[in-house]
């Protein structure tokens, strides 16, 4: 990034007062050390506006192997005027940085899901000690939040989004769509989050788009195809719809592009896993709708010999596809949603 940067070693509360309009400020959060006395912190920017406003916290990674979302919110953010910037645009560009260096989803010292620790604990885990510093940062300062993503980098994966709705928050579907719209997903899927809703296992309620709306702050994901790459077609798609949401606010003058005026709601989606291992083979592709009884692909064995040609008994829409060809009993090979409707935003 070619602005000019203050560093500082204060704590983010204290270094959010003290950014200067106009400023760019880089620093650390930090949560403890390793045995060695290397520090473990989370990094963030704040970009401060010359003119008053809303802030507008990006959270660039809570999976470590999940990078379109840091691409796409430091060029967002590089192509932001401050003198032209109403408000205050932070990134934590990775919430998770063990996971990050270890270039896997979790944090090898404990494995936990981060996205499902949130609102931390102080005391906890790491990935608990994590999630509190960052939660404690944002839930104060941020207006509205967004959560990048990508899919499993197993898996084909269309930009799309998913969101949450807390019966208490007060922010309701039709202002996250408002939201959503500007990054033109394939699909904006609305995720269950009661006990024992099926589709993940673990503490949805966990998510920190979640926890953001329990104190009525809007919050929803953003996920920008496959892990562990750099796809620059989705970085783009993600700067456009940062943008898009900072006009939404007030922050900027316009988006970059038009926003969608219709999106296709997913109510109900699920994971197919194969029942035989094998290699995996398709040319179905995200966004493609399957109909019942269709295979979703075909599985052979390591000789050739035909093993099975998955398929499910109701139309589906595929949101991720496998890319992946080595497949084992039990290993997911699409995702895919089971009911959708068109709405107007």
């Amino acid at each position: 990034m070619s602005k000019e940067r203050i560093s500082t070693g204060a704590g983010f509360a204290e270094a959010f007062a003290a950014a200067a309009p106009g400023s760019l400020t880089e620093g650390r959060i930090r949560v403890g050390s390793f045995a060695s006395g290397a520090e473990i912190a989370l990094p963030f920017l704040i970009l401060k506006g010359e003119k008053p406003g809303p802030c507008l916290w990006i959270s660039g990674q809570v999976h470590g192997n999940e990078i379109n979302g840091i691409w796409a919110a430091l060029d967002f953010i590089e192509g932001l005027d401050p003198s032209e910037l109403s408000g205050s645009v932070v990134l934590s560009s990775t919430a998770n940085p063990l996971a990050l260096d270890a270039r896997r989803k979790t944090a090898p010292q404990d494995d936990q899901d981060l996205d499902q620790t949130f609102p931390g604990n102080a005391n906890g885990l790491v990935s608990d000690q994590m999630s509190a510093a960052l939660f404690a940062a944002a839930a104060d300062c941020a207006d509205v939040l967004i959560s990048m993503h990508t899919m499993n980098n197993l898996f084909y994966s269309d930009p799309y989004a998913v969101y949450k709705l807390h019966p208490d928050s007060g922010v309701d579907e039709a202002k996250l769509f408002s939201m959503i719209r500007h990054f033109h997903p394939v699909v904006a899927c609305r995720m269950n989050v009661a006990p024992g809703a099926g589709e993940l296992p673990g503490n949805i309620p966990g998510a920190i788009d979640y926890q953001m709306l329990a104190r009525g702050k809007p919050a929803f994901m953003v996920e920008l195809g496959s892990g562990s790459e750099t796809d620059e077609g989705c970085v783009e798609l993600g700067v456009a719809g940062l943008c898009g949401v900072a006009a939404e606010m007030g922050m900027i003058a316009a988006p970059r592009r038009k926003p969608a005026d219709k999106l296709c709601r997913v109510t109900r989606r699920t994971h197919v896993m194969t029942r035989e291992g094998g290699l995996f083979r398709t040319a179905n592709r995200p966004a493609m709708k399957i109909e019942a009884g269709k295979p979703l692909g075909a599985i052979c064995s390591i000789t050739g010999r035909s093993m099975a040609e998955p398929a499910m008994p109701q139309d589906v829409l595929i949101i991720g596809i496998r890319k992946d060809p080595v497949v084992h009993t039990g290993d997911r090979i699409a995702f895919v949603a089971l009911e959708w409707t068109e709405v107007s935003v």
